[in-house]
Formats: structure tokens, sequence, C-alpha cells
């Protein structure tokens, strides 16, 4: 009992501070907009109906896959959180400069207030995948439970690449333009738009090992249908190879996590 309140008294204030950052960020981010919070909803979903006309009326990639409309949702509300939390975390050290130079407390609560955030769109989000399954006929079963692991993995990889690319920003400005570049790619050779089956073999092996791209096939498996190929489907013999994205998704949370420890003591001078 002893250990449990000097655990909470140690960070109590580091919790206060989080409390207090998460609900400015998000109040800040609708702030001077007509429709305020109603664009956490309106913007993936004015995403998703761009793509899903593109890419079933012009370029009919999603023919044949089962609740094409819930699955691209899908893929695009997980993606989203990603990029929100990655791009958001680069610069919010800098950011903070004026505040870390006046004030001494733990600077990891400022990735976390980012990431908290973007949680909070990606739970209203999720309200209106839930609303989508509901309309398209989508049978939710039990595994539907395993989502919640799947999203632990989502934000730790997403965390772990918010401490390291807000701790490298501050000495190096050309971060932002090089993830930028990063994050496009990666767009695309997640499979988001596509099936992952539609790609050949070879390429989809590789493909799967990139964990945005397993997170979001499990997250299509469990919630919209058995149709999306997963690690397991591709590697059925190689049982290792299941758990090389989550051992890339905890390396990234170490290296992010430690890196950001090692240069947060002298943030307030670098900035």
């Amino acid at each position: 009992m002893t250990s449990i309140k000097q655990i909470r008294k140690r960070y109590a204030y580091s919790v206060i501070l989080l409390r207090q950052l998460v609900k400015t960020d998000f109040k800040l981010r609708y702030n001077d907009s007509v429709l305020g919070y109603v664009w956490s909803l309106l913007r993936p979903l004015f995403i998703f109906l761009i793509l899903y006309l593109v890419f079933t009326v012009f370029l009919p990639v999603g023919k044949g896959v089962p609740h094409y409309p819930v699955y691209l949702l899908l893929g695009i509300v997980l993606w989203n959180y990603f990029s929100e939390v990655t791009s958001g975390s680069i610069s919010a050290i800098v950011g903070k400069g004026d505040l870390l130079r006046k004030i001494n407390f733990p600077k990891y609560v400022i990735i976390f207030a980012g990431s908290f955030s973007a949680f909070i769109n990606l739970i209203i989000n999720f309200g209106v995948i839930a609303v989508f399954m509901i309309v398209g006929h989508v049978a939710i079963s039990w595994s539907a439970l395993f989502i919640i692991p799947i999203i632990a993995e989502l934000f730790l990889l997403a965390i772990g690449l918010a401490f390291l690319l807000s701790s490298l920003f501050v000495k190096f400005r050309d971060v932002s333009y090089i993830w930028e570049v990063i994050l496009q790619a990666a767009f695309y050779a997640t499979p988001i738009l596509y099936a992952l089956q539609r790609v050949p073999t070879r390429y989809a092996k590789l493909l799967i090992l990139n964990p945005m791209a397993q997170i979001i096939q499990d997250a299509r498996y469990v919630l919209v249908t058995p149709y999306s190929q997963t690690i397991w489907h591709l590697y059925p013999n190689k049982v290792w190879v299941w758990f090389i994205p989550v051992i890339l998704t905890f390396t990234t949370v170490i290296v992010g996590a430690l890196y950001f420890r090692s240069k947060s003591k002298n943030f307030a001078e670098d900035i």
C-alpha cells in the first residue's frame, strides 16, 4: 500500500498537468472553426467519401471486398490517428519552448497530451465506424474484443515515434520535411485503400511486416471481415514471423523513450 501511495504522489503533478494540457489542446484545435468539434467527425468522413468514390466508381479497387465501405473507413481512421500523433508531436517540444524555460516539469507530459488528444478523436471516430457497421449489417462477434490490444499496439507505436521525432526536431529542423515524405510513402505502402490479397504474395509478405499494415489488417479481421489477410495467413508455418511487427513496435517505444529521456534535460537550452 505504501508503494502505491508513493507512486501516486510521485506522478500526481504529471497527471494533473497532463489532464490540463489535453483539455487545452483539444479546445484550441477547433477553437476558431464554426463547426468546432464536429470537424473531428467530418474530416475523416470527407476523406472517406472522396476515396470511396474514387476507388469504387472510377478505380474499382474495392470490388469483391466484403463490407468495403467499413473496411476502407476503418483503415482511414486508424491511419489518421497514427499520422496525427506522429506529425503533431514533431514540433510539440519546440512549440512549448517558453513554458519549458519558465517551469520545470516532466517533458514527456507534452507528448502524452498530444497523443491523448488524438486518442479522443479516435474514440469518437470509432462511434462513426460502429454506425457504419450497423447500417452495413456487419456481423459482430466476441472476436471484436481483440480490437483492444490492437489499439494498444497502435498507441505504443505512435507514442514511440512521437518521442523520437519530437526530440530529434529540437536539434534537426529538417525532421518535419523528412517525416512528411516518409509518411506519404508509408500511406501507399500500407493496405489502406486496397485489399492486401490484390498484392502479389511475395510483396504482401514484406508489406505485412510493417506494424501499421499488421495493425490495420488485424483490426479489419476482428471487426469487419475474415477476408482481411493477416500476417498469420501469409506466414502460416512461421510463427516467429508473427511477432516481428510487435517486436518492432516495442523496439520503437524503447528507443524513442530512451532517446527522449537522454535529451529532455537540455530541451530548454537547445530550443
